[in-house]
């Protein structure tokens, strides 16, 4: 199964702050450019620290955890005590804020431009019956295929697995009603102030555990350990049962305020009681930072038939464009074969042939994937994202000029001004060798990055169009920025440094340039 491979990104804005640089792109992009990859690659998609427990994951991979250290005491007495001390310690960071997780490890973020487009779309009409700005919360693209999102701060992250698992429009955006419920109700500050006295008991708890411990009774000491433990974790999870609970009504209103269906919201609450996990009966209900999906149904079942909205169908546009979106997804995740699966009723219509064409592409035949892409543009010759994904095939088959033309009409067609598409085109005038088309891409990457603020990739492109035409000084000041958003401090400051006495002092540039000289870790 070909994975779909993104950015692993550390976020602590306004740097990226990655170990690893990417010498290539890799994600959903490939296809699409866009799923750019700015920051490092990543070696594994898994975090190498516990899962992010936050808003949206349940907790339930520390059953397996604690098994294992039962089986490690049996072995070796004493040593018992300081495996329960560890689970214990994983089991207060498995519910810690996702923000505190990407401090250890690092999330495979996405970009794309047409899904991003999709999503704004979802979550406009929502954040507005918030009363939420849009510019204040921004929406990220995680590469996982489990269905879930979470929300940190004012940052709410989603997962590539949710919008192609999701059969319609409405299921994600009554995800995305849920989270901002969070948002509303201010619920993870009270999360930190509930997560700290849950850890101060827990904390008492192995202390008096290691007392027993150190009088000889190694037996008692994990009972006490592992009961302090699990009080502690009890007394957090039930608050944020009630939180989330609370979210799912204030989900449900926004949805009314903007006159959308909360069915969605409710058929993904029974998609997550398929789930072995949910459907067990020995399964204790106080273990999970969520409701069970049969009690969150039953609660919310007569209040959101109540609405007028509750039958009200996705415009056939929006479907057409959600559709679109999960082929793409599953051409990158799981190959042709997911394609075929997930549109096996209709496998020859837009949606399984856009899925195909990209698998196609991604298994090393661009011919055939071009050929398909350009019996949907006959068909449909203003959507910008064929155009930009053709564009990508011909890019990397060496047809430099033919991607630019491609990228070209992308762009005219693109009515969102999106950065990444501007950003691919100044890829495609530079292969294309001819040094006549380096200004039209220096002006066409300063547009990207002017739009994306988190594009690494564009800036390192903008310094090599620069140094092409022979610009040294931009080029080392477009390297800074490039380092610096890829989380390269050092290396940012050492650019910033050569570039910063050659730059117009008080331009933008030079603003930006001191911004990296004065950041600090």
């Amino acid at each position: 199964m070909r994975s779909l491979r993104a950015c692993s990104l550390k976020v602590k804005f306004p740097a990226l702050q990655n170990k690893r640089s990417c010498e290539q792109e890799n994600g959903l992009i490939v296809a699409t450019k866009q799923v750019v990859c700015d920051g490092n690659e990543t070696l594994n998609r898994d975090l190498k620290t516990p899962n992010s427990q936050s808003h949206g994951e349940p907790v339930g991979h520390f059953e397996s955890a604690i098994g294992a250290s039962l089986m490690f005491h049996r072995a070796n007495g004493l040593k018992f005590l300081l495996a329960t001390i560890f689970v214990s310690i994983l089991l207060i960071e498995s519910i810690l804020p996702a923000e505190a997780q990407r401090r250890r490890g690092g999330l495979p973020l996405v970009r794309d431009a047409e899904i991003e487009a999709l999503i704004k779309d979802y979550t406009t009409p929502i954040f507005k019956a918030a009363g939420i700005h849009g510019k204040n919360v921004e929406v990220f693209l995680l590469n996982r295929n489990e269905f879930n999102a979470f929300v940190t701060g004012t940052r709410m992250f989603i997962n590539t697995g949710a919008i192609m698992q999701a059969g319609t429009p409405n299921e994600v955006i009554g995800v995305f009603a849920h989270e901002t419920g969070h948002i509303v109700g201010g619920h993870l500050t009270r999360l930190r102030d509930s997560l700290e006295k849950a850890q101060i008991l827990s904390v008492l708890g192995l202390l008096a555990g290691v007392g027993v411990a150190a009088g000889g009774n190694t037996d008692a000491g994990a009972a006490i350990a592992l009961g302090s433990g699990t009080a502690a974790q009890r007394n957090f999870l039930s608050y944020q049962r009630s939180e989330e609970m609370a979210a799912d009504r204030t989900g449900v209103d926004l949805l009314n305020r903007t006159k959308q269906s909360s069915k969605g919201m409710l058929t993904t609450f029974k998609r997550l009681g398929q789930n072995p996990l949910f459907s067990t009966g020995r399964l204790d209900p106080y273990a999970l930072s969520h409701p069970l999906p049969r009690e969150r149904i039953g609660l919310l079942q007569t209040v959101a038939q109540e609405s007028p909205y509750f039958n009200k169908l996705d415009s056939p546009v929006l479907q057409r464009r959600h559709d679109l979106a999960r082929a793409k997804i599953a051409a990158y995740a799981g190959g042709a074969g997911l394609v075929r699966n997930l549109f096996r009723k209709n496998l020859n219509g837009e949606a399984g042939t856009y899925g195909i064409a990209i698998s196609h592409y991604l298994q090393g035949s661009a011919k055939k994937g071009i050929a398909l892409i350009d019996k949907l543009i006959k068909k449909d010759p203003n959507n910008p994202y064929f155009h930009e994904i053709r564009g990508e095939m011909l890019l990397r088959s060496g047809k430099a000029s033919a991607a630019a033309k491609a990228f070209q009409t992308a762009v005219k067609l693109d009515r969102r001004n999106n950065g990444l598409i501007r950003i691919q085109l100044g890829h495609a005038l530079i292969e294309t060798g001819n040094k006549a088309n380096l200004e039209s891409a220096v002006k066409v990457l300063k547009a990207g990055v002017g739009r994306d603020k988190y594009s690494s990739r564009g800036y390192g492109l903008l310094a090599r169009a620069y140094a092409q035409q022979g610009n040294q000084t931009l080029a080392i000041a477009a390297t800074a920025e490039e380092k610096f958003l890829q989380g390269r401090v050092d290396e940012a400051k050492q650019f910033a440094a050569r570039a910063l006495p050659r730059i117009n002092r008080g331009s933008p540039q030079w603003r930006r340039l001191q911004d990296i000289m004065d950041f600090r870790k």
